[in-house]
């Protein structure tokens, strides 16, 4: 069973994902905030599994209540949803430890998926917005993206395999993707995700991602020869 907490300034929206959790067999909600400062509070007591955070919420909001919750250690993995201006809002989110940002106009269906895929340690942002996210936001990240691969000990720990993993990971592929570029069995390539992730210490795909940007070991969204386009999460 993932335990939910719900964090939403409008008590309709609790509501709505309320009426959809409860209905759910895998899913329970165990607690609701309308605010971040009210969020933070009940994490430690409630001690969720997942917690959809509302973006714009009076005193704190959504990013820093992420901030803050994933500061103070715990378990709990936090799913941004939100209205509007993805670009603006979701590498904020992600910078501050989300490990997925979705849009509140998805399908039940999308959601109920996001939540498993969080609750599982993975990320639920599709690999096209991870690309597009961070070629927009390329200044925020750790210096010249096109510049040579940084030195750095972490990689030392990865196998050829495993390092080239990294590098698919970093540019937004799915597991299936991967396994279709290297040839593997989804498998074993979700074995080698496990193991990249531990020995780079990334929480998520999502921090992994970046890692492999600062790293440059990935390059900025206009030298991928794939255009943009929509995907799903693996």
């Amino acid at each position: 069973m993932i335990s939910v907490l719900v964090v939403d300034a409008q008590p309709l929206q609790r509501l709505g994902f309320r009426a959809l959790l409860e209905c759910t067999p895998d899913t329970e909600i165990v607690g609701e905030a309308g605010t971040g400062t009210e969020a933070v509070r009940q994490i430690t007591e409630l001690r969720p599994d997942v917690v959809l955070m509302d973006i714009r919420m009076p005193g704190v909001d959504g990013i820093e209540a992420t901030r803050r919750i994933v500061a103070g250690g715990g378990r709990s993995r936090i799913l941004v949803l939100t209205t509007f201006d993805v670009e603006r809002y979701a590498f904020a989110a992600l910078r501050a430890g989300a490990s997925g940002f979705l849009l509140k106009d998805i399908g039940p269906d999308e959601l109920l998926a996001g939540i498993r895929a969080v609750a599982a340690g993975d990320a639920v942002i599709a690999p096209a917005l991870t690309r597009r996210l961070l070629d927009a936001f390329a200044d925020q990240l750790d210096g010249d993206l096109c510049g040579p691969v940084r030195s750095d000990p972490r990689l030392s720990f990865l196998t050829h395999r495993e390092r080239e993993v990294l590098v698919a990971i970093g540019q937004g592929l799915t597991n299936g993707e991967i396994a279709q570029r290297f040839t593997l069995s989804e498998s074993t390539v979700k074995t080698h995700v496990g193991r990249v992730l531990a020995k780079i210490g990334a929480r998520d795909r999502i921090q992994a991602v970046i890692l492999a940007y600062n790293m440059r070991l990935t390059r900025p969204v206009q030298q991928f020869v794939s255009p943009v386009s929509g995907g799903r999460p693996s």
